[in-house]
Order: C-alpha cells, then structure tokens, then sequence
C-alpha cells in the first residue's frame, strides 16, 4: 500500500474537539530549491483602521434552563458572550450584522450609468470591492497620491447569546453548575442602532494606470457583558415555585471597520514548490486526475510537452532538407 495515502479506517474516531490544519506545504530549508514564481494579487495602497462601540441595557431576561424549586444561585463563575448566527438562513434577521455604508468627498465611486456603484471581485470572492475615481493630476506632478475623504455609518442589528455559568445551591444545600443560556436581542432591523465616524484616504493616479484603484471595507462584531450592577442579589431574581431566572445586564458591542486602497499588482515571489496533499481515502483507482497544470515556463526544468513540428515539402510530399541538414551531412560523410 501507498504510505502517502492515509487508511479509511485507523482515523475515524475524533478525539479532539478542535483540530489542525493541512496545507501541503513542505520545504526541507534548502535554498536551491527555491525559485522564482510570478503572481497576480491585490496590493494595499491604503488603509485606515476605526473601532467602535455601543452598549445596550438588558433587564429582565429570561434564561434557561430553571434551576429548580427554591434554588438560589450563589456565586458567578464565568459570563460569555457571542453573536447569534443561523447557518441555514443567512438572512434572518436575528443573526447580528454590521452593515457599513460609505459616502465619498474629493472623489466619486464608479457607477453604471443607473446609479448603481461597479464592484469587482474582492479577496473573499465576493463582489465587495467598488471602483474609485477622482482627478489626480495635480497630485500626479508631484508624484504623490491625492487624498479622498469619507463619511462611514454603521448599523447593528441582531441578536447575541450570553451564556453564565452559576454555582447553584438547591432546596437540599447540594451545590451544582449550571450553565444559563438566553438570546438577547440587541436591535431589531428595522430599527438598527447607527454609529457614524470619518476617515481619509490616498488613493494613486487614475491616469497612470490600467486599473483604476479600488475601495474596500469590512467590518467584525463581538460582545462583552456583565450583570448590571456586578451583583447577584441585585440583577439576578429567581422565581422561587418554578426556579425561572431573570438578569439584569449590560452588553457592549465592539466593532472594527476597515478600509482600504487596493491596487492590481503583479509580484515575483520566491517559492520552495507547489502543495501537494495525500488523499484521505484508500483508492480503487489506479490513477487519478491532476488539479493543477504543471508549470513548462523557461524556468521550469520540465521538458516542453511540444514538440516542434517538422517542415515538410509540399511539392514532393518529403521531409525537409533544411531541417534534417545534419542528417544529410552525416550521411554524406559516410
């Protein structure tokens, strides 16, 4: 059997709950292994960082599950907070999103003749990226780049999920944890909570260039609570017949929006070869298909899978004397 080729069967059980990740990339530090290889890519020319924040007041929610008939909860040991995703629907409206909305002075985004922006396709293979234009000439003799200047909104809207886990004391003093579990909703869509900041950018010439610059932003959530007041008694109530618990929190929400110049660009990096991965699955086949074409540029030591052709003589239907001169030569020597 193939060592490269990993057993169906001796990996199947998981005893982690995390992992690691393959990426095919070996290089035994030798140097003459190295090559030149080019690359098409996205350079950034530049770019501007904007974190912001906003709290949100929660009384009276509802966690679960209950903790029983006249439960108390004695000590907090740890309160988490995450944004809510559903990944069958990404767009319902509880999964928390930032949406940023960007307006431009000193410079235009390109359109399409019906007010809607150009995109292109960004490093995340979606259509995120938008197409800046503005008059760079004065800039361009002093071989600068020309600033542009912009007004950013932010809206949030969603849901959260707090989780707390409590050291609990039921009615017979036994002491257990519990992890409490609520969604809180931080805004609703149609009503989202906006926050507007502004920013400067510099952007190259759009005359000496095939490409026009590009703009792109994007933006990350997270969440941090506590209890209201940093005290059980006072923000936490339990409903002593059924042991429903009810917090009092506040939740702040962090954001960091970036935004950037991207230019096309065409580097030549240095490259120890190409990944190469080993199935997971033991074949049946013999051979399979190649996903990659192998590389026959002149720095490449593989022979040339094309041939030159042969020149024939279209008179006699022969082969051509001029390119099998060293033949005849030969022959003529003996």
């Amino acid at each position: 059997m193939n060592p490269d080729i990993k057993s169906d069967i001796s990996e199947m059980s998981v005893t982690d709950r995390c992992c690691k990740g393959t990426t095919g990339c070996e290089w035994d530090g030798t140097l003459r292994r190295v090559r030149p290889e080019p690359i098409f890519v996205q350079k950034v020319y530049d770019a501007v960082l904007v974190n912001l924040q906003a709290l949100r007041t929660v009384t009276n929610q509802a966690f679960t599950p209950s903790i029983g008939h006249n439960a108390r909860i004695v000590k907090i040991l740890d309160i988490r907070c995450r944004k809510f995703f559903n990944p069958k629907d990404a767009l319902d409206p509880k999964n928390l999103v930032v949406e940023p909305e960007t307006v431009l002075s000193g410079g235009d985004f390109v359109e399409d003749g019906k007010g809607t922006p150009i995109t292109v396709v960004g490093p995340d293979g979606m259509q995120t990226e938008k197409i800046i234009f503005a008059n760079t000439t004065d800039c361009d003799e002093s071989g600068k780049g020309t600033p542009i200047f912009g007004t950013q909104t932010v809206k949030i809207s969603g849901n959260v999920v707090v989780e707390i886990d409590a050291l609990v004391q039921d009615s017979r003093c036994r002491k257990s944890r519990v992890t409490l579990t609520s969604t809180v909703p931080i805004a609703p869509a149609s009503n989202p909570i906006v926050m507007t900041n502004f920013f400067e950018l510099c952007i190259p010439s759009v005359f000496n260039s095939a490409f026009f610059p590009r703009f792109a932003e994007f933006c990350n959530i997270n969440c941090e609570t506590r209890l209201a007041t940093n005290s059980i008694t006072r923000d936490i109530s339990i409903d002593p017949n059924t042991g429903a618990v009810r917090i009092n929190l506040i939740i702040a929400v962090c954001i960091s929006c970036e935004k950037k110049v991207i230019v096309p660009v065409q580097l030549c990096v240095l490259s120890t070869g190409f990944p190469v991965l080993s199935p997971e699955v033991s074949p049946i086949c013999t051979t399979f298909p190649t996903l990659f074409p192998k590389q026959i540029d002149e720095s490449s030591n593989n022979p040339s899978p094309c041939p030159r052709p042969h020149s024939l003589d279209e008179d006699e239907g022969t082969i051509s004397q001029e390119v099998y001169s060293d033949t005849y030569e030969d022959l003529e020597e003996q």
